[in-house]
């Protein structure tokens, strides 16, 4: 092309940008949405997935979208989430769905569950398994849709102020645990507490509590339970996935134009892509300082984990037997987990324990 034409061209495109610009304008609306999130500052990583979503959603709409981020309890409590965006105060939480199982037991399947799927493969059901809709059903009732925004990936098992080495060692034991858990912890004889974060510690030094399962080592590291209840068990069977959502109200997500639930998808993503990241990034100096400060790293016996594991089919199969959705989902989630692992075994589990042997080998 000549100089001329290449001149006359590109005058010509700055001026059409320049007339679609208003247009563009005038069909994206000015919005300010608030943000409220199902966890305190203290989860700093999770408080940060939800500043990098509102930030993002800001930059792709030239500030036309600006969302609001509040943690828990500055405008609702973390466990009212879903009720404030079903109702519409709030038009967008950051949570975990798990928390509101007492709902409906089919939405701890969107965070993961006990002997579930593992980070990667949560993501994969969500996206390519079939996930995102059935759970989309599940809400459809509380007037609410999920995005997939992040995952602390797995969790550990758990505090513990004596050392488990049987089934039997669960007997009456007092364990901070909640949702599907605690009813596996029944099963194995246990005794479920439901305990704020700021009560764990001094539970456990008072003997209220015998045990406490909280997060992965860069949040319980904040707790420093490593002095109380030294023993600190993995892997954590509770959850090997730890999905969370950007919960948004039925009605608002579709007065949106199609331009903006596109970005808001995309930031969702962007989100929980880096917050999955920085987890895998800060939790290996994290373990290295608790154990330097105390604690003692233990796993959970075969002849455990294979109690735990009965004992939560047996807690599915009776949930399922009164709950059809439930069991819909259970029947395709652990399909679902059943054939990953066909893959996992020979590629991903293979290379991980090589290399943990050769690590370790020095």
């Amino acid at each position: 092309m000549k100089r001329r034409q290449f001149l006359a061209a590109s005058t010509l495109g700055a001026s059409a940008f320049a007339l679609a610009s208003p247009v563009l304008a005038q069909t994206s609306p000015e919005l300010k949405w608030r943000l409220t999130s199902s966890f305190p500052n203290s989860f700093d990583i999770v408080q940060e997935t939800a500043k990098v979503f509102a930030t993002a959603v800001a930059a792709a709409t030239d500030g036309r979208f600006q969302i609001e981020v509040f943690a828990s309890g500055e405008i609702k409590p973390g466990l009212q989430a879903l009720e404030a965006v079903q109702s519409g105060e709030i038009e967008v939480a950051h949570t975990a769905l798990n928390l509101f199982s007492t709902h409906e037991p089919a939405l701890a399947f969107a965070t993961g569950v006990p002997f579930g799927l593992n980070a990667r493969q949560q993501a994969s059901w969500w996206t390519e398994g079939g996930g995102r809709e059935l759970i989309d059903e599940v809400l459809k009732p509380f007037g609410a849709v999920a995005l997939a925004c992040g995952n602390t990936g797995a969790q550990m098992g758990g505090w513990f102020r004596k050392e488990v080495k049987t089934p039997a060692d669960f007997n009456e034991l007092k364990m901070r645990i909640g949702g599907l858990s605690g009813r596996i912890l029944e099963k194995l004889g246990g005794v479920p507490v439901a305990t704020p974060a700021a009560e764990i510690k001094p539970s456990l030094e008072s003997g209220a509590l015998d045990a406490a399962q909280w997060a992965g080592p860069h949040d319980d590291e904040r707790l420093g339970l490593q002095k109380i209840a030294p023993a600190y068990y993995f892997p954590g069977w509770q959850q090997g996935s730890n999905a969370l959502h950007i919960l948004i109200n039925q009605a608002k997500w579709g007065e949106l134009p199609a331009n903006y639930q596109a970005i808001l998808t995309a930031a969702a993503s962007l989100a929980g892509t880096s917050m999955q990241a920085k987890y895998d990034a800060r939790n290996p100096d994290a373990l290295k300082k608790l154990v330097v400060d105390g604690a003692k790293l233990k796993p959970f016996g075969g002849e455990i984990m294979d109690a735990a594991n009965a004992a939560a089919n047996a807690v599915y199969a009776e949930i399922s037997a009164s709950d059809p959705q439930f069991a819909k989902i259970l029947s395709a989630y652990m399909a679902f987990r059943n054939d990953e692992y066909l893959w996992f075994q020979v590629g991903e589990v293979a290379y991980d324990n090589y290399l943990v042997r050769a690590r370790a080998r020095g």
